[in-house]
């Protein structure tokens, strides 16, 4: 059913009319997935890989026997959370009522304990406990519970772990990535999809030779989608609200958001609000005023956590240098030494204000990068 009042979705699933483009895309993770093949997907955040996994994963769920689980580590920090809410999604999956939950739990923890509660809603309202002491004498009862799953009801399970990244803020870290590859490379039927919002985290969980989950599946990196799509999305979507926009109109819209899915459609939706029933130059500019006004108080919360060198090589950035090391450059933005340039590049990827691309540096909120060349560097 078509959303009238809110034809630009951002900042939560995109699905059905409102996701455009990533065909190519959701083909090869259909195809990963439908055989088997474990994928990784890596991009800066808000690039739409949960879109293209929830998208994905409805056109898969029309075949029998493929079970999608999802599971959301955003506000998971330990090893013990990780095991329960892991368990808790699969433990869900396979069974609909309680009494069928609990009975599962009984059948596929020997080890482990389990304790199961409920809120007022039994069946939706579940949680597990699991004891401490417990999961370190017999941590594969967890990690292997999908695939004993799998071959208890002759199903396929398709596990789907969005902000996997965090794992890295467990303790021991890297001994837990251990446990999970040693667990799940010996996997047949079940298929594990990673992705997250943290693009350099997941680039050194996934790359780097010297980690566990190196070369663990396919690694999917997601580029922006591009502009001739979102022209013909734009223009599409006003016309369908009975309003009208020129291509010059949405291309305009995408190229100031420099084709970034998040923040094209709120700018979209923003100009969409604004506009009569024609959109015009005046409602694009009015809009970008709007949006940068609406994040001053957070942009300058983040320029206040920024040294002074960091803030330096941004102006750069926003005033096109690409030779940050030349001398000329360290020079007149004040940026130091070569040396200190790289360690200014890696804090501010940290940071997640910057991403880089190989040679190329790119804001990651593009929206930002205007607030400082027409406000803050305008002081």
């Amino acid at each position: 059913m078509e959303t009238l009042n809110t034809p630009f979705v951002y900042g939560k699933i995109a699905a059905g009319n409102d996701f455009t483009d990533r065909e190519a895309d959701s083909l090869r993770l259909k195809q990963n997935l439908t055989g088997g093949i474990n994928t990784i997907l890596i991009s800066p955040r808000r690039w739409g890989k949960s879109s293209l996994v929830y998208k994905t994963a409805k056109q898969m769920q029309r075949q029998k026997n493929i079970v999608f689980c999802f599971i959301d580590l955003f506000n998971v920090r330990s090893e013990q959370e990780f095991y329960e809410i892991f368990a808790r999604e699969l433990i869900k999956i396979s069974a609909s009522k309680w009494d069928e939950r609990v009975a599962q739990g009984k059948k596929f923890f020997k080890k482990i304990i389990p304790r199961f509660s409920v809120g007022l809603d039994p069946n939706n309202e579940f949680s597990i406990s699991l004891d401490w002491n417990e999961i370190k004498k017999a941590p594969e009862e967890i990690l292997n519970l999908a695939e004993n799953i799998c071959k208890s009801k002759k199903i396929k399970i398709v596990v789907c772990i969005d902000e996997f990244q965090n794992i890295a803020y467990f303790s021991d870290h890297v001994a837990f990535q251990k446990k999970l590859r040693a667990n799940w490379q010996h996997h047949h039927l079940t298929t594990y999809c990673l992705f997250g919002s943290k693009r350099h985290l997941l680039m050194h969980l996934f790359t780097s030779p010297s980690m566990p989950f190196y070369k663990f599946g396919d690694t999917m990196f997601l580029q922006k989608i591009e502009l001739n799509y979102w022209v013909d999305f734009i223009v599409k979507r006003f016309k369908d609200t009975g309003k009208n926009i020129k291509k010059e109109h949405a291309s305009h819209i995408a190229q100031l958001m420099e084709n970034h899915p998040y923040f094209v459609q709120q700018m979209a939706q923003t100009i969409w609000q604004i506009s009569g029933k024609n959109c015009t130059n005046s409602a694009i500019d009015e809009a970008l005023d709007k949006l940068m006004i609406q994040h001053s108080i957070l942009f300058q919360r983040e320029i206040d956590q920024l040294t002074n060198m960091q803030i330096n090589f941004l102006k750069a950035l926003c005033e096109g240098i690409i030779q940050f090391s030349a001398k000329e450059n360290l020079d007149n933005y004040k940026l130091g030494t070569s040396a200190n340039v790289i360690r200014i590049k890696d804090a501010l990827e940290s940071k997640e204000i910057i991403d880089l691309m190989g040679n190329k540096i790119e804001f990651i909120d593009p929206l930002f990068k205007h607030w400082l060349t027409k406000i803050y560097f305008i002081k």
